[in-house]
C-alpha cells in the first residue's frame, strides 16, 4: 500500500523476517507492512472462504495503503486472481499476486526476485486492477494460467498481452484503467458449479451426473465449441437449459477462442442457448461464474453478464 511519497505495501502473510533479510527492500521511499491470513495455507486447499479473507483484508486497508502484494502458491494462483479480479470491483490500486516454484528456503529459490520485482510494480502508480507477476512478467490476473511445474516461467496469458516486461528496466506495455466508481468488495461466492471436460467417448451417464450435480456449469468442448453431434447429449443440453441449469462453454485449447455455430458440431449449443464463453481461462471461466451466481441475480441477468466483459476478463 502506498501514502503519499511513502510507499507501504501489504503483504498478507507473515514474512517480517524475510522482508528484514533482503537488502534491497531497505528503502526510506518505500514501508511494507505485512498482515497473515489466520491460518496459512498450500495453496492447493484455497476455497472460497480464503478468497474471501483475502478480499477483506484489502478492503480493510484499501484507504490508508496504496498497493497490495499477496504471496501465494503458484498451484491455484491463477484461480485467486480472477476470482479477485471479479470480487474487488472498481480496483483503482495494485494488486499483485506472485511467488515461486522453489521455496523461498532454498538456495536457487526464484522467490526473492519475484518480490522484490513485484513491489517495484506496485509502488510504480502504473497498475491498478488485479495482476500475476512472475519470472520476468506481469499478467492480468484473470488472463493467466500455471502451464509449468518445473520451470520458472510457470505462467502464461494466452490470449491477452503481457503488461509489463521487467529487464534492466521495466517495460509497461498496457495502461491504467479508467476508474471513476467508489471501489465495493464483494464476498458472495457460489460453490454450485462444476466443470464437464469432454472427451471423445466420454459417456451420456458422466455427462447427465455433471450436469445434475451444478446450478452453473463450464463446459469445456473441443476447438472452437464443438461438441458430439449424438442425438442423446443434445437432448441433455437442452434439458438441462430447460430446468434452469446456467452452461457457459469456453475451448479446451490453451489458445485461441470459442465460437459457437461456425461448425455443425457446434450447432447443439448455439441452439440450445448454450451461452459463448468465448477465450476466457477455464481459471476466468469458473470464478465468474461462481461471483455471478453470488450475487442474487436472475438467471436470465447472468446470461447476460456471463456474455459482458467485466474486468477485461475476455476479448470482446
Amino acid at each position: 500500500m502506498i501514502k503519499d511519497n511513502v510507499k507501504d505495501t501489504l503483504i498478507p502473510f507473515n514474512f517480517d523476517k524475510l522482508l528484514k533479510a533482503i537488502p534491497e527492500l531497505k528503502s526510506e521511499k518505500i514501508n511494507l507492512s505485512t498482515i497473515s491470513t489466520k491460518n496459512p495455507i498450500d495453496s492447493s486447499n484455497m476455497n472460497t472462504d480464503n478468497w474471501v479473507e483475502i478480499a477483506n483484508l484489502v478492503e480493510t486497508n484499501y484507504d490508508p495503503y496504496d498497493s497490495f502484494i499477496i504471496l501465494h502458491g503458484t498451484d491455484t494462483m491463477a484461480y485467486t486472481a480472477s476470482a479477485l479480479s471479479f470480487m474487488l470491483e472498481n480496483l483503482n490500486k495494485a494488486v499483485i499476486l506472485t511467488g515461486s516454484q522453489i521455496p523461498i528456503g532454498e538456495r536457487r529459490t526464484d522467490a526473492k526476485e519475484n518480490l522484490i520485482t513485484s513491489i517495484d510494480i506496485a509502488t510504480s502508480s502504473k497498475v491498478n486492477e488485479v495482476c500475476i507477476y512472475f519470472e520476468d512478467k506481469l499478467y492480468r490476473g484473470n488472463r493467466t494460467t500455471k502451464v509449468n511445474t518445473e520451470h520458472f516461467e510457470a505462467f502464461l496469458s494466452p490470449n491477452f498481452q503481457i503488461m509489463a516486461k521487467a529487464g534492466v528496466n521495466i517495460k509497461y506495455k498496457t495502461y491504467l484503467n479508467k476508474v471513476t466508481s467508489k471501489f465495493k468488495v464483494h464476498t458472495q461466492m457460489s460453490n454450485d458449479v462444476a466443470i464437464l471436460k469432454l472427451f471423445p467417448g466420454i459417456s451420456i451417464k458422466t455427462i447427465q451426473a455433471i450436469l445434475d450435480s451444478a446450478k452453473g456449469i463450464v463446459i469445456e468442448s473441443f476447438g472452437t465449441g464443438n461438441a458430439p453431434t449424438r442425438v442423446a447429449f443434445s437432448k441433455l443440453i437442452n434439458e438441462a437449459i430447460k430446468n434452469g441449469k446456467i452452461l457457459l462453454n469456453i475451448t479446451q485449447c490453451l489458445q485461441g477462442s470459442a465460437i459457437l455455430g461456425s461448425y455443425e458440431t457446434s450447432e447443439p449449443f448455439k441452439n440450445a442457448g448454450v451461452i459463448c464463453g468465448k477465450d476466457m481461462t477455464t481459471e476466468a471461466a469458473i470464478t465468474k461464474l461462481m461471483f455471478l451466481l453470488g450475487q442474487q441475480l436472475t438467471d436470465d441477468e447472468i446470461r447476460t453478464k456471463l456474455q459482458t466483459n467485466l474486468r477485461g476478463e475476455m476479448s470482446n
